[in-house]
């Protein structure tokens, strides 16, 4: 799994900058409507789904984890469909939504962390993306009665640290990808 990482690190700049953007959104639009919360989530689930999708399609054969990218990436992408499908869906259907979507999310991401573990220092930053989609979710499904622009703003702050975290891994793979190829050279 490492290796399929390593060498999707771009992929995962994408996922980053595409969470952090998200994030951005929903603190940009304040006064948002339901509609438009759906389809932003929609749009990135749909394509977090996807990217995640590309990072198992460029994961070497035989390498561990490709199949909990692709449970992923179809997690992702059935999350942004059932939004785009049914877009007046109530706020308490959209959350229960994100909020298993979050917490499937950071199940895999803490397993995912700790099978590496061996094998990439500070595995403890996928370890926290991980805890904090987990903890998000259940704050979700634990205040589902709270007002839309208080979740809102949670749903903010959770994608623009998640966009961070996966920006630090993702850099942090480039970096083990950099130092390989300069102790390829020198050899």
């Amino acid at each position: 799994m490492l290796e399929t990482l390593k060498g999707g690190w771009w992929l995962l700049v994408l996922r980053g900058v595409l969470a952090v953007l998200f994030g951005l959104l929903t603190f940009a639009w304040p006064g948002i409507t339901l509609v438009t919360l759906v389809l932003l989530f929609g749009a990135y689930a749909l394509v977090n789904g996807l990217f995640t999708l590309g990072l198992a399609m460029r994961a070497p054969s035989g390498s561990g984890g490709k199949g909990t990218l692709v449970l992923l990436g179809l997690l992702g992408i059935a999350a942004g469909i059932v939004t785009f499908f049914y877009p007046g869906i109530t706020a308490l259907s959209l959350l229960t939504v994100i909020a298993f979507w979050a917490i499937v999310t950071g199940i895999f991401e803490i397993a995912a962390a700790i099978k590496l573990r061996s094998q990439l220092s500070n595995e403890w930053m996928l370890i926290l993306s991980g805890a904090l989609s987990v903890v998000f979710g259940v704050l979700v499904i634990l205040m589902p009665g709270a007002g839309a622009l208080s979740i809102l703003w949670l749903i903010g702050v959770y994608a623009l640290l998640f966009g961070v975290m996966i920006l630090t891994l993702a850099f942090r793979m480039r970096g083990l990808v950099s130092g390989a190829q300069a102790a390829a050279r020198a050899t």
